[in-house]
């Protein structure tokens, strides 16, 4: 009789466990069993131990804008979910969404680690976390204060503390001049991809007389050549893998895919290229194979 009974009580505590609403953690490089302090480092804003890599790369400001485009939802991510004791009720749409808040930002303690599906957090792509947007989906975050503007593609769940909007990743908080203060206030609109169009630039009117073509000269000829960065990782394990799938796709050789090491980041270069038209095909390739930010350089 006592068999029996004990039976019936670990099969009744099995089931609450599985019947219990997942919770969501989002994991920095270092794994730790507490939750991070409630209080915002002074420097900058972010949290002790977060914040920038001492030596960030020098051209933030030309990292291009995440492209809106119709993609599958992850399948786990509209199911409500506990995070810091509070239960979140995910949209399953981001259709008309639109709301102003405080955004924050999330920098190296979390770069090269896994976000709520799954892909690797990239400080230097134009990214961001949300409470209950569809994952993934995509935003306009416009700083109220400056009206500078960003489209980041929301990939991870967060942030859970302050009341706050959003988690933007370093690059957009950049942009957005958010990072010496930490925070801001800011809009944040969804965008429906089957109705996004980018601006192009515009084109100069046509002149009546031709201009006269003037011929090569020696410092043409010895323009510097370009590379294109697919990625910036303090861990080379995520620049190996990212530098295995560039491979695998076969739009480049696989001589002209090489990993870099300087500022304390491992770097995925490829190239060189003599001509920016040959970078940019490239590069173009990549974003929309991967669905990740590139940036042309002459430094390698």
């Amino acid at each position: 009789m006592k068999k029996s009974y004990f039976l019936v009580i670990i099969c009744s505590v099995m089931l609450a466990a599985c019947s219990s609403t997942p919770t969501i953690k989002r994991t920095p490089s270092a794994p730790s069993s507490k939750q991070p302090p409630s209080a915002p480092s002074k420097d900058g804003g972010y949290y002790p131990g977060d914040g920038p890599h001492a030596n960030p790369p020098s051209n933030i400001d030309d990292i291009p804008n995440a492209v809106p485009k119709s993609e599958p939802l992850y399948k786990y991510s509209t199911k409500p979910y506990i995070a810091l004791g509070k239960k979140y009720y995910p949209l399953k749409s981001a259709l008309n969404y639109k709301k102003q808040g405080i955004a924050s930002w999330y920098g190296k303690l979390f770069h090269g680690n896994k976000t709520a599906i799954g892909e690797v957090y990239d400080m230097y792509s134009m990214t961001a976390a949300h409470t209950t947007l569809p994952l993934p989906s995509y935003v306009k975050v416009t700083n109220v204060n400056n009206g500078r503007s960003v489209i980041v593609r929301v990939n991870d769940r967060g942030p859970f503390k302050h009341d706050r909007e959003i988690d933007l990743s370093y690059a957009a908080a950049y942009q957005l001049r958010l990072i010496e203060k930490g925070s801001g206030l800011v809009e944040v609109e969804a965008i429906d991809p089957n109705q996004f169009t980018q601006t192009q630039p515009s084109t100069p009117p046509p002149t009546t007389t031709a201009a006269p073509v003037q011929p090569a000269t020696t410092a043409d000829a010895a323009l510097p050549q370009l590379y294109i960065q697919a990625g910036a990782f303090g861990d080379e394990t995520n620049a190996t893998a990212l530098q295995k799938r560039i491979q695998a796709l076969g739009i480049e050789q696989s001589s002209r895919i090489n990993r870099v090491y300087n500022n304390g980041l491992h770097r995925l270069m490829v190239g060189p290229y003599s001509t920016r038209q040959e970078a940019e095909q490239t590069a173009n390739n990549i974003r929309n194979s991967l669905n990740i930010s590139t940036i042309i350089t002459t430094k390698q």
